[in-house]
């Protein structure tokens, strides 16, 4: 399959407005299964020839594909299709490179935006951007665009570290939300509050040790596996967030403590 994908990437970079392709995900990061998608963000700059991509997806499938274009899948997404490729799912996911390098631009000075969209509860944090380019896999690049980006993305910005790390305040004040909703059993409020606690945790933590964190998947569990993350970081977490009672929200408040005891270098560990 790595052939035919391959291959791909290199009839994606035809279509007129692809500059690049790079191979993302679980297959990127070594980390996938055997039935694992096979993840392909497509680099686009200015007009996008959206009529010949779509004719090239349902050339490669098969069969006739539904392309979303820029925009089509939200703000942050941004766009692209759902393929499968002799039974194995192939996603390929547009990204803008102007807006990427924008983005990119802002994290070396330590400007970052969570947005709202689709597929992402906790928001979709703008370092995804450039954390996506640093852990992909470049497989085709037309003017060596992203291929230099790459290069550039692998040294974390220490402004970056520095404000993730810093937006651990914000977990402090979802848990103090989160006390005021838990006597009234408002289960909904705690939990979305909770959530929004830990994922912020774990943003900061990946952020201490200059880790890109791409979402929410996973990202708890990763978190756990830093160096110097307080002892049941994660089991803590998910008794919290079964409980969703006054006492899950004490053991939530003891979880941020003891994070930002870590991010401030004033834990006991």
């Amino acid at each position: 399959m790595r052939g035919r994908i391959d291959a791909m990437a290199e009839r994606l970079v035809a279509v007129p407005g692809i500059h690049a392709v790079a191979l993302g995900g679980s297959r990127a990061r070594g980390t996938h299964r055997p039935d694992s998608d096979w993840d392909l963000g497509l680099y686009y700059r200015g007009a996008l020839d959206l009529a010949a991509l779509s004719a090239l997806a349902q050339e490669v499938q098969g069969s006739p594909v539904e392309v979303a274009g820029p925009g089509g899948w939200g703000p942050w997404v941004n766009g692209g299709a759902w393929l499968r490729v002799d039974g194995t799912p192939v996603d390929w996911i547009l990204r803008d490179l102007d807006r990427v390098e924008a983005v990119w631009s802002d994290c070396r000075e330590g400007r970052y935006e969570v947005g709202v969209q689709p597929g992402h509860p906790l928001g979709f944090w703008s370092p995804a951007y450039p954390g996506e380019v640093a852990l992909g896999h470049v497989l085709a690049d037309t003017r060596d665009e992203l291929t230099k980006l790459r290069a550039e993305t692998l040294d974390y910005p220490e402004p970056l570290r520095k404000a993730l790390a810093d937006a651990a305040w914000e977990a402090d004040f979802s848990v103090v939300s989160a006390r005021k909703s838990a006597p009234s059993g408002d289960r909904l409020h705690v939990s979305l509050c909770l959530s929004r606690a830990f994922g912020i945790l774990a943003q900061s933590l990946h952020a201490h040790h200059r880790t890109w964190c791409l979402n929410e998947k996973g990202a708890l569990a990763a978190a756990a596996a830093l160096p110097d993350t307080p002892a049941g970081f994660a089991e803590r977490a998910g008794e919290a967030l079964r409980g969703l009672d006054a006492a899950a929200v004490e053991t939530a408040a003891e979880v941020v403590r003891d994070v930002r005891a870590v991010l401030t270098g004033t834990s006991a560990t």
